[in-house]
């Protein structure tokens, strides 16, 4: 099946590979773990009212209160609530992140339109990584900036919504292209330099294109998806069915950009490797990739400290990793993490900027008080589709992040309910335990 309209339409779970099946599963773990405890943060507080006031309605809920908006709402409220907390999955050639736009746009419309078949809300989020990914990819080799993951997560979110929808050929392309054409494909490198809440653009992208998916019912027209008709991008849908880019996603085993990784996974080797003190630190170099270079803040908020190359290696040292805790309250205002950080100083070099985006490379070196200087190995983050970590890791991560908001009880009772979904699963009981407030 190499048309990618004829892949979105028709498509059953029984084409699926069972591996491939799981990872629908493996995705849905850990990105709602990722949204259930961004919503203790303000970004999530701000979308969620605005969503609830200017997309208002009754269709599909917000988490965790049950609040309700439309299903562009719901997605967007969701959608930047996911995005939030910088610790979901991420492609690392589309330089972004399908999952946090993917998931909250097919949970929005099928609650809005009813769906209930669990096997097939598992087709729909494996059709929502395949088409988003192949247009991340598409859409950096034909544009001329580096945008964010909403300008790619729109297409993705209108073509689960055609197929939801019902809609026939015509119409999905119609999708596609409104969603396309309206995405937003705002410069990323922009939210690096000055972190902000706008973020990725996942929740927009997600609203956008559940929007063009009603849209095209309605007989809106689209101008033409070029993302996935030119001819010159044709190679990177022609084995649509038959490779799986779900596969080849990354996990986060912490809540900040994924560039900061690599250098935040090599001072904690050193530390566990010669048990230094953080008092003992006097000096941080760290080599990277230009990329990396530019995430430099000392930060006072939350979205400032998850882009921060020299924070997350502060806090990866004074706290032997990052968690929730380190990228807000109390770790924003934490003497020693900020000491830290303030001693890094970033290089890039030519080969890892040659490496990049397929790979992401850090090496640190830290100089100690007795006058020796440490040197780290040449490092990758953790958790890279090549050296993929075991379902089990992402439970336990689902479980640290939600435990702590929602209680062990419902934490443990959503993570079996999203695992039971392959096994005819209730999928309206899964949606609703996500508004654990309500």
């Amino acid at each position: 099946m190499s048309d990618p309209i004829s892949f979105i339409l028709n498509t059953r779970y029984d084409d699926l590979p069972q591996p491939v099946a799981q990872d629908a599963v493996r995705a849905l773990v850990d990105t709602l773990g990722v949204g259930m405890s961004a919503v203790q943060t303000d970004l999530s507080r701000i979308i969620q009212s605005h969503a609830q006031i200017m997309f208002g309605g009754q269709a599909a809920q917000i988490w965790p209160e049950g609040k309700t908006a439309s299903a562009a709402g719901a997605a967007l409220a969701n959608g930047m609530t996911i995005d939030a907390l910088d610790a979901h999955d991420g492609h690392k050639l589309t330089k972004g992140h399908v999952g946090c736009g993917v998931i909250p746009s097919v949970i929005a419309m099928a609650q809005a339109e009813g769906v209930t078949d669990a096997r097939e809300f598992l087709t729909l989020v494996t059709i929502g990584y395949e088409i988003g990914t192949r247009a991340g990819i598409a859409l950096h080799r034909s544009a001329c900036d580096y945008h964010t993951s909403g300008a790619w997560v729109a297409l993705a979110a209108a073509a689960m919504g055609a197929r939801i929808l019902g809609l026939d050929e015509t119409r999905t392309r119609e999708a596609l292209g409104i969603a396309e054409y309206h995405g937003p494909r705002s410069q990323m490198m922009r939210a690096i330099d000055a972190p902000t809440m706008v973020k990725d653009g996942s929740g927009w992208g997600a609203m956008t294109g559940v929007s063009a998916a009603y849209l095209a019912r309605d007989g809106f027209t689209g101008a033409p998806a070029i993302s996935m008709d030119a001819a010159d991008l044709a190679d990177i849908w022609g084995d649509i069915g038959q490779r799986w880019y779900i596969q080849d996603q990354y996990i986060k085993l912490y809540p900040v950009c994924r560039w900061a990784q690599p250098a935040a996974e090599a001072v904690m080797a050193l530390h566990r490797a010669h048990q230094f003190s953080a008092d003992d630190i006097t000096a941080i170099r760290v080599e990277s990739f230009h990329e990396a270079k530019r995430l430099n803040a000392i930060p006072t908020t939350t979205e400032q400290a998850q882009y921060s190359l020299p924070f997350s290696v502060g806090a990866a040292l004074v706290a032997g990793t990052i968690g929730v805790d380190e990228v807000m309250e109390p770790g924003l205002s934490n003497p020693d993490i900020l000491r830290l950080a303030r001693m890094v100083e970033i290089e890039e070099t030519d080969a890892f900027n040659d490496a990049f985006p397929a790979r992401r490379f850090a090496q640190a070196h830290i100089v100690l008080a007795d006058g020796r200087t440490l040197t780290s190995e040449v490092t990758e983050a953790q958790g890279d589709p090549e050296d993929r970590v075991s379902h089990e890791i992402i439970r336990e991560k689902f479980l640290r992040l939600t435990e702590p908001v929602m209680g062990e009880d419902k934490a443990r009772a959503l993570l079996a309910s999203i695992e039971g979904l392959p096994n005819d699963g209730d999928l309206s009981d899964m949606i609703n335990r996500l508004s654990y407030r309500s």
